[in-house]
């Protein structure tokens, strides 16, 4: 098509005669942390301020997670987790120990799964105010951002009371908990319930109704269920575009079938349907995390982890005083104890998404091969095309609302 390039309008390319000299400019979008949020690429042909094409590229942070694994002992790959999404570390911690759980056919008390279920949803709500606290910022708003980060400070006081860690936490064990949570942690998830709803009120009041913000966010990157789905989209954003599919509702685990809570769906799939999707998921949270409490009420105190000694680590004390302890410990660090031959995957409803382990064992003390279904390498794989046509402030919206976590692309 020599002597013409596209020319854009909104809704398709039509070719014109063109300047020769009249060539379009090659940016590239990143990789740096603002706007982009990541270390990560996109290479586009713009035209003016309208993108034309582009291309993804990762690899700036390949870390070899999967491949490491292969070569550690299942307790010691639960830190390689935590960098995955590091916004929401303790889902990633819980779905692996859930898989090996599956492996092992471990049965869990009723209590630990009540504990896990808060921590995973208070990470999901640590998560979400990331993700829409930034969207704001992105469109030129400021101040929701500082309303909402005091409460994901809060979020991380919590996970220091109960683990010692804030952001990559390493929380829990195959099997349990290493402790139990204590006063100061209940204490402050009960304070927590009851201060984020009026917080999170007053966030939306600032944006929800917000005409500078609607005008950035309404109609901007819509996409179809079908669309979505085709590529394999999953978590907040597809539930934007209209389909209910969570995971923590259609296969569940950790007892979440004993939950009463709702699952928020968009209907245009932009840009300000995923922002409103997110902070209903918060309000959900919130519901779930006051049931779990109400439960665990009701279980036998003390219970924080499953009567497994084969595979849970005896507490140090013990491995001091008493030889079948030592036993124990030496068996679990050196892998004297044999894994069924088989292969399992599991997946948990992460902060963006459905999060998987595909798992095949071998009989070793490490995965044979071990493979994540990261959410954000999936979601992230249909933002070059759906980007081409869009003015490129709108092109950084859109990747703010898709929360594209680094760590997620590179395992």
């Amino acid at each position: 098509m020599s002597g013409l390039r596209p020319k854009l309008t909104t809704n398709h390319l039509i070719f014109e005669d063109n300047d020769p000299q009249d060539d379009l400019v090659t940016l590239n979008l990143g990789p740096t942390h603002p706007a982009t949020h990541g270390v990560f690429q996109n290479v586009l042909q713009v035209d003016g301020e309208r993108i034309v094409s582009g291309v993804s590229t990762i690899g700036y942070i390949h870390r070899a997670f999967e491949k490491i694994a292969e070569h550690r002992p299942y307790y010691q790959i639960t830190p390689l987790t935590d960098r995955l999404n590091y916004c929401s570390s303790p889902i990633n911690n819980m779905g692996w120990h859930m898989t090996v759980e599956k492996l092992l056919g471990i049965d869990i008390p009723k209590r630990v799964q009540y504990m896990r279920v808060i921590i995973m949803e208070l990470a999901r709500i640590a998560d979400h105010i990331i993700c829409n606290g930034i969207l704001g910022v992105d469109t030129g708003a400021f101040s929701g951002f500082l309303y909402v980060m005091q409460e994901r400070e809060f979020i991380y006081e919590i996970f220091e009371e109960i683990c010692g860690a804030r952001l990559t936490t390493n929380i829990g064990r195959i099997g349990g908990f290493e402790r139990d949570f204590n006063e100061t942690a209940f204490s402050k998830i009960k304070q927590f319930v009851k201060r984020y709803p009026p917080v999170l009120a007053e966030f939306e009041d600032l944006f929800n109704r917000n005409r500078i913000f609607i005008d950035r966010t309404s109609g901007v990157a819509a996409v179809d269920p079908e669309t979505a789905l085709s590529y394999s989209w999953s978590g907040p954003i597809l539930r934007a575009t209209g389909v209910d599919y969570d995971v923590r509702a259609n296969e569940p685990y950790s007892s979440y079938e004993e939950f009463d809570f709702d699952i928020p769906v968009g209907e245009n799939g932009d840009v300000y349907d995923r922002y409103m999707v997110r902070n209903e998921e918060m309000r959900q949270s919130i519901r779930i995390i006051e049931q779990a409490l109400d439960k665990i009420e009701k279980e036998p105190k003390g219970i924080f982890h499953a009567d497994v000694p084969e595979f849970y680590l005896p507490p140090k004390e013990q491995v001091y005083n008493n030889m079948e302890a030592l036993i124990y410990h030496f068996k679990i660090v050196m892998g004297e104890i044999d894994t069924p031959k088989t292969e399992v995957y599991h997946a948990v409803e992460g902060a963006n998404g459905e999060l998987g382990f595909y798992l095949i064992s071998d009989g070793g003390r490490s995965p044979y091969r071990l493979h994540f279904r990261r959410p954000s390498f999936i979601n992230y794989q249909m933002y070059a095309p759906m980007s081409s046509g869009m003015l490129l402030s709108d092109a950084i919206i859109n990747m703010s609302s898709l929360n594209v976590i680094a760590g997620e692309l590179d395992a």
